[in-house]
């Protein structure tokens, strides 16, 4: 079963930048698409960006469009999350995952596999 680790979270000021990187000890990546969803606690899982498999697509939620990149380095077996001007709302614990097909629409159940995530705190 694939197996993916989150890193990078951390506590950041408003307006700062973080990377997120999602990778995987045994498995390759690169036949999957790779998304990057958010929760707070109380509140429902978010979609904020997905990366096809070849890297050429990509998708991001609205709220974080122009300020977040995803990325893919498949000789690296990672995927990044280019988080700049970050801001108060943007905090909440980060996880990656892994779909066979597409994860386009950024909805969790098109999903298969899940990291446990990595905690980002936007706060001064």
């Amino acid at each position: 079963q694939l197996q993916l680790v989150e890193s990078g979270g951390g506590l950041v000021q408003p307006g700062g930048s973080l990377t997120l990187s999602c990778g995987a000890s045994v498995f390759t990546l690169e036949y999957y698409a790779i998304g990057w969803f958010r929760q707070v606690p109380g509140k429902e899982r978010e979609g904020v960006s997905c990366v096809s498999s070849s890297g050429g697509d990509t998708n991001y939620a609205d709220s974080v469009k122009g300020r977040f990149t995803i990325s893919r380095d498949n000789a690296k077996n990672t995927v990044y999350l280019q988080m700049d001007s970050l801001k108060p709302e943007d905090t909440a614990n980060y996880y990656c995952a892994a779909a066979f097909r597409s994860c386009d629409s950024l909805e969790s159940t098109d999903m298969d596999f899940w990291g446990k995530g990595t905690l980002v705190t936007v706060s001064t």
